[in-house]
């Protein structure tokens, strides 16, 4: 069993290729992440020393990290993500990472993108399963049992449905916890998850099983972990709409979600002691946003890590994130042209003080 809080109150950030860079896990975990994964890693690349590969493992401190404006912020428990099909690749980036203070790892064999099938990994690992096995059997072994988790599909097509032989074979040989995203990997993200197969996981695996699949509000998260018996859930797009999801989410399994309805809710309560002030956390609304002066506060936040832990790169990432948290606001499509086009500091506090100010 993996020393990870994987509980229904302990919803997890999901690996998102391109945004679950650290300053938005440091986001996602002021507003109640309690696990956060990195963007996906290429393990050769993590071998033969990547410039990029070195950006997407930056973290801060076991103890955490003191900010300038008096706040601390800490991104652990932390999981690597990482993915290839080579046996001495993956094994020799285990250790590697491990050497280097890090101790949990996932196993991508889910993403369904050309460039990381192509290659043999990621979901294209669901059409050879005693490879992937091999890969396992490796990268456990240079783990430790209980650390490495694994992020599967159904299979890589209808006709190919591999999800339940190759979780038990998992499990079997140590791993963690097991996420399925329950759509085969032809389809992408197109259809609907079937998430009946995640109930006949959390009721056939030994080890914890995590949901993920179109959870894009807290109630569809909470809702699947009642439905499936899942021992927690990962969120991606929800989170990127909106990062406070991990708050509601909270809010729903406190007030006995699971065992009731699921009301869509006025409100998140928050715990005291957060860096983002608890009554701007408790106005942000699955349906981004109900108040503008607390989406004001999660974007400047956001704006404030993003500014001391990516600063090369951080104004561009804020030109991607901001339109998303903005989409339901009257006048959204005139901010956001003014957003993607914004190029200072300066240009976008003006623009985010005329419109939410």
């Amino acid at each position: 069993m993996s020393e990870l809080p994987i509980r229904p109150d302990a919803p997890w950030l999901a690996p998102l290729a391109g945004w679950s860079d650290l300053p938005f896990r440091l986001l996602c975990r002021e507003l109640g992440a309690a696990v956060c994964c990195t963007e996906m890693v290429s393990a050769k690349g993590l071998v033969y020393g990547g410039r990029n590969t070195e950006e997407l493992l930056a973290t801060t401190s076991l103890e955490g990290d003191a900010l300038e404006d008096g706040s601390s912020v800490c991104d652990h428990p932390l999981v690597v993500q990482i993915f290839g099909a080579e046996v001495e690749f993956m094994e020799q980036a285990v250790l590697i990472l491990r050497h280097r203070g890090f101790s949990w790892f996932d196993v991508n064999m889910g993403c369904s993108v050309p460039k990381v099938t192509k290659t043999g990994a990621g979901a294209a690992m669901l059409r050879d399963v005693p490879g992937a096995l091999r890969v396992a059997e490796a990268v456990i072994r240079a783990a430790g049992p209980g650390r490495v988790g694994f992020k599967i599909r159904l299979g890589w097509d209808e006709e190919h449905e591999v999800y339940l032989e190759l979780a038990r074979r998992l499990a079997d040989l140590g791993a963690g916890w097991i996420t399925l995203h329950p759509r085969h990997a032809v389809q992408g993200f197109s259809g609907r998850p079937r998430h009946s197969a995640v109930a006949e996981l959390a009721h056939e695996l030994s080890v914890p099983v995590i949901a993920s699949g179109d959870l894009f509000t807290a109630a569809d998260g909470v809702r699947t972990i009642r439905e499936t018996g899942a021992a927690s859930v990962m969120y991606a797009r929800g989170a990127l709409k909106n990062p406070a999801v991990f708050a509601e989410h909270g809010r729903l399994i406190a007030g006995g979600a699971l065992e009731g309805d699921l009301p869509k809710g006025s409100g998140i309560a928050c715990e005291e002691g957060r860096t983002l002030d608890a009554q701007h956390a408790c106005d942000v609304l699955d349906d981004l946003p109900a108040d503008s002066a607390a989406l004001f506060a999660v974007i400047r936040r956001h704006a404030a890590l993003a500014r001391r832990y990516a600063p090369e790169h951080a104004l561009l990432k804020m030109r991607t994130f901001v339109p998303r948290y903005v989409k339901n606001l009257d006048g959204a499509r005139a901010l956001r042209q003014e957003i993607v086009s914004c190029r200072s500091w300066d240009e976008l506090d003006d623009i985010l003080n005329r419109y939410l100010g």
